[in-house]
């Protein structure tokens, strides 16, 4: 057999892990039939929340009160909540500029999220990250990261940590569908497989790097399957049913945390919207007959509400009632960031260089800011 029989042969072995499986199957999939009734709703909650959030965001930036950059999550909400509901105390978090579901997935509140992108020092990165820049160490949420595929390196360092420390553990690195052509990338998967680093990496691959689609950008359509010219496990899956993303990242989840080995999990997904609000040719590259096909078949929303309403677990009214709960949250948290301040003028020289803050040594080598 020649080489390049074996690894197709190998490709087409781990690309069946998940063809033809149907929702029922990944909804009795072990890590799914454990799942308690509040669980269930906790996941649908996640994801309706998501949903709200953006759309008043939306609003907001439309109303002038948000600048820069937004890019909306909506449509793949089911990607970022199915994966950090399986995250372990020594799972870590991170991503890339479309960061405000995977914010709010790991329990980042509204009001916080809201106020960063206001630019106010209530938001969680003091008002001077904005909408790409989304932190919360304290839930091993690291980013938020502007610089397509600069978080790849960050994420394999996040993971070589928990090695080096000896705790049972991973790193979910998220990056999009045109990031696996970035070098950094590339350098990435090369050192995680030298060094055995336990880190996922997770491709959202929505279709489209910005307005090209995937046709025109990648010459392999099956993006993960990148990983085989390093020797690194992957599979690929549909992102619009969380039972189907968790049972799936479960796996990918717990080989890096035993093994210490990478993987990389692509995950087919949908933007709703432009590849940010500033992108105004979306129905253009794509038609509109393309979107309103996801939403009436593949929303995550629906697919979510059907299943939990064909088991018992939610009822029309509830159904109902999460959705106006998770709007007049979002509502409120523009209230919040509206009302909030901006920061002082002392602030400004803060939170930009570890030396200044901390006053260490290295503060005395060299100018850090030039003051008039």
């Amino acid at each position: 057999m020649s080489l390049g029989m074996a690894t197709t042969q190998k490709k087409t072995a781990t690309a069946d892990k998940t063809k033809g499986a149907k929702q029922a199957d990944f909804v009795a999939a072990p890590v799914n039939a454990k799942l308690s009734t509040e669980e269930k709703l906790t996941l649908y909650r996640t994801i309706v929340g998501i949903r709200r959030f953006e759309e008043r965001s939306l609003q907001a930036y439309n109303q002038g009160k948000i600048g820069g950059f937004l890019h909306l999550y909506i449509g793949q909400e089911a990607v970022a909540a199915g994966i950090t509901s399986l995250m372990g105390p020594n799972d870590h978090i991170i991503t890339a500029y479309r960061d405000h579901g995977h914010a709010l997935a790991v329990g980042m509140s509204m009001n916080e999220c809201m106020a960063e992108m206001f630019g106010k020092h209530t938001g969680c990165s003091k008002g001077k990250g904005g909408s790409m820049h989304f932190f919360a160490p304290d839930k091993n949420f690291w980013g938020g990261h502007g610089i397509v595929a600069g978080q790849t390196p960050l994420g394999a360092g996040l993971a070589f940590a928990l090695k080096y420390k000896g705790l049972h553990g991973c790193c979910v690195c998220f990056l999009g569908d045109g990031a696996v052509n970035q070098g950094a990338f590339m350098e990435t998967l090369n050192l995680v497989s030298l060094w055995d680093i336990p880190v996922v990496f997770v491709i959202e691959n929505n279709g489209y790097s910005m307005g090209t689609s995937l046709e025109r950008s990648s010459a392999e359509k099956e993006l993960a399957s990148r990983a085989e010219g390093f020797g690194i496990e992957w599979e690929s899956c549909d992102g619009h049913d969380v039972f189907e993303v968790r049972e799936v990242a479960d796996r990918a989840m717990t080989r890096a945390r035993d093994s210490h080995k990478p993987f990389l999990l692509e995950i087919r997904t949908y933007r709703y919207r432009g590849h940010s609000v500033a992108d105004a040719n979306h129905e253009k590259y794509r038609t509109k007959e393309e979107i309103e096909e996801y939403k009436k078949n593949k929303d995550p929303i629906n697919v979510l509400k059907e299943q939990l309403l064909s088991d018992g677990t939610l009822t029309e009214d509830l159904a109902k009632e999460i959705s106006n709960e998770k709007k007049a949250e979002a509502d409120a948290s523009a209230k919040f960031a509206e009302d909030s301040p901006v920061a002082p003028r002392s602030e400004i020289q803060t939170d930009v260089y570890w030396e200044v803050d901390n006053d260490t040594e290295g503060r005395l080598k060299g100018s850090y800011f030039f003051n008039d």
